[in-house]
């Protein structure tokens, strides 16, 4: 997941509210073998930049509490074409808001004033052209509870325009598996052009090649992981680069990241065991709980692309009605776009990890309500970078799909090769 963004805090007025609270919260789920939609983000969190635990009903034991305050966000989750003066508005009612956090998609935070009643944040500053932005705001009710929302919205792209959006954002740490990736918000039709004007270089030097998903989607990665300590820099190059008829690009960008330390981690379903290694030693082997029969875990390797302190998750919106809403899940990071996430989990009885698989198709870790420091879940989050790998085998399930989060690691180096325009 991505580390956490910096934002415009509520301020002085929220200040006793702030002290001891620091959630986030997702509305989507784990996605095993056979859900092949995104799960959809109504509301989500700070993680350390992106949606879910599909958990069965019955494993849940009594249901938690919800929070009585909502939060609302003017524009509207994936509304496009906002004008840059706004309105952009965060709302709580039922409750005060404790954090707004803002920011672009490189991670500049936009600076926004609160109401005197802590109930209401808006932004003091005009939005940029061309951008997205993300909104994480988190509030309580009366009694406490608290409750989390994050949305996103782009900005008026002009007419014509090209604009790359690219992941990790600038001064990241990541681990080795990360992919670099560029969306884009019209397609391309000339793919090649657009390529020649997306550069990945490293530090030590390493071959870098991209692969399109599609028209809107360029990845680009090494043959390999990447080293640790490797400087990695994306260098975007597409101002007046023609995309299609009549379609220009308009960036001149640089991102910048660096690579960590190299840890893979391996989670064998049948054996219930996910084992961590640290340049190759193993670090320690943790107890899960993967897919059930009904809902497996995708085989493969799949890459931590956001993490969550705490996150929701509801089924609904992964096409699982009503089977659990869980409004708490704790040490939650996403491995997939279609919502598979290894989390901790404290409904379960403590005895099903390690030999037993119940959940929805997310790879579950022991944890306690609120999340533990010292449980297998706290552990791994703690010990976890998002760029890190994770490979999942003996699951009687597929190999996850390549463009499916960070899933191009499952592509031979030939196959990545052959989807490069170049």
């Amino acid at each position: 997941m991505r580390a956490r963004r910096a934002g415009a805090a509520v301020g002085a007025v929220l200040g006793a509210l702030l002290s001891g609270v620091l959630i986030a919260a997702v509305l989507a789920g784990c996605g095993g073998g056979g859900v092949g939609v995104d799960a959809q983000q109504a509301v989500a969190p700070v993680g350390a930049p992106g949606g879910q635990g599909r958990e069965q009903a019955r494993d849940q034991g009594q249901a938690p509490r919800v929070s009585r305050a909502e939060i609302s966000v003017t524009p509207r989750d994936g509304a496009r074409q906002v004008a840059a003066a706004g309105p952009l508005e965060v709302r709580a009612d039922g409750g005060t808001l404790t954090e707004v956090a803002v920011t672009s998609g490189d991670g500049t935070p936009v600076a926004g004033t609160v109401s005197a009643d802590a109930r209401v944040w808006r932004a003091a500053e005009r939005l940029r052209l061309a951008t997205q932005y993300t909104v994480d705001a988190y509030a309580i009710d009366p009694d406490g509870h608290p409750v989390a929302k994050h949305t996103s919205f782009t900005t008026l792209v002009p007419r014509d325009a090209l604009i790359g959006f690219p992941t990790p954002q600038d001064g990241a740490l990541v681990g080795t598996g990360m992919i670099v990736s560029v969306r884009f918000n019209r397609p391309v039709a000339d793919r090649a052009a657009v390529q020649r004007g997306v550069t990945v270089t490293a530090d030590p030097a390493v071959p870098v090649v991209g692969h399109w998903f599609g028209r809107q989607r360029l990845d680009l990665r090494p043959e390999r992981y990447w080293r640790p300590g490797t400087r990695v820099r994306l260098a975007l190059r597409l101002r007046d680069v023609r995309a299609a008829p009549g379609v220009y690009g308009t960036q001149w960008r640089t991102v910048a990241f660096t690579i960590g330390r190299d840890q893979r981690s391996t989670v064998d379903a049948a054996a219930h065991t996910l084992t961590v290694r640290r340049a190759g030693a193993v670090l320690r082997t943790l107890p899960v709980s993967a897919g059930s029969p009904r809902h497996t875990t995708y085989n493969g390797v799949m890459v931590v692309a956001e993490k969550f302190p705490l996150t929701r998750m509801d089924s609904r919106t992964v096409g699982f009605g009503g089977e659990y809403d869980i409004p708490d899940v704790p040490h939650a990071m996403r491995l997939t776009r279609s919502g598979t996430f290894v989390h901790g989990n404290y409904w379960s009885p403590p005895g099903v990890f390690g030999t037993t698989n119940v959940s929805h198709g997310c790879i579950g870790l022991r944890d306690t309500k609120g999340g533990g420091a010292d449980t297998p879940a706290g552990w791994f989050y703690a010990h976890s970078l998002v760029g890190d790998p994770i490979r999942v085998v003996n699951s009687h399930d597929t190999t996850v799909a390549a463009d499916n989060g960070m899933g191009g690691w499952n592509l031979t180096w030939r196959e990545w090769t052959a989807g490069s325009a170049l």
